[in-house]
């Protein structure tokens, strides 16, 4: 990866039950990982761990923009 700095933190949430309605309801969020831009439009995605709930569909990512007082 080069010397920029992130732009955006990549969360995890685990399902951790479901409301009234039947949908699905969040724990709470945990750093996971953090996107690099690279030349172009693309970017890398840099995973530190990979919390098992994920690879059972138990939990969701997100990506949380990185702001200038951050960084």
């Amino acid at each position: 990866m080069s010397n920029n700095k992130p732009t955006h933190r990549v969360l995890f949430c685990r399902i951790d039950g479901q409301d009234e309605q039947g949908r699905d309801t969040l724990g709470r969020s945990t750093q996971i990982g953090a996107v690099w831009p690279r030349e172009g439009k693309s970017s890398i995605i840099r995973l530190d761990i990979v919390p098992v709930e994920l690879t059972r569909n138990q939990g969701v990512l997100f990506l949380s923009e990185v702001t200038q007082s951050e960084a």
